[in-house]
Formats: C-alpha cells, structure tokens, sequence
C-alpha cells in the first residue's frame, strides 16, 4: 500500500476529477475570501478556499509522514482496516499526530 504522500504526489501527477460538495461557511468568512481572493492572485473565492486546503493537506502529509501514528495507520490499511475506523480510534485514544 502507498503512503499518504506518494498517494499525493500521484494525485498531482494525474488528471484530478473534479466533485462538487455543499460546505456551510459563514457570510462573513465568505465575504472576506471574496475581498482578499484577487489581492493574492485568485479570481475568485473558491479558487483561494482549494488552495488553502491544498496548503492544510501538504503540510499535514509533511507533518505526518515518518511518525508512528502515520506507520501505524499504514499498517492497519493494509490490513484491511477502514479509514473511518482508524481515525476514530486515534481520536478515541488521543494520540498526537505529529
């Protein structure tokens, strides 16, 4: 099985298919990416909202990789154990991520 960052990197490597999701986020939050969006280069709001999930997603896959959470989860998932149900059970046992 890969890890999270070769899944990544594989991922940037490949035509991205693209799936629309409902997110609810507050006017006030919305209005601010609108005004700051074309100040750092966006055209628009949700182009700077993916790229500020892109950052989050990279740095946390940078953060995680190499630790024994990270060793762990890959173990489980090959396995066969369900992401859903490792995440869960490292929330429930408090383990830090980094």
């Amino acid at each position: 099985m890969k890890t999270a960052k070769e899944r990544m990197h594989e991922r940037m490597r490949t035509p991205r298919v693209m799936t629309s999701i409902s997110l609810r986020i507050p006017e006030s939050v919305i209005e601010s990416l609108k005004e700051i969006a074309p100040s750092l280069g966006f055209s628009g709001y949700q182009g700077l909202i993916k790229a500020y999930i892109s950052q989050g997603l990279r740095e946390d896959l940078e953060r995680l990789e190499g630790s024994q959470v990270q060793a762990l989860t890959e173990s489980l998932r090959k396995q066969g154990v369900a992401d859903e149900k490792i995440s869960a059970a490292i929330i429930e046992a408090g383990l830090k991520t980094a």
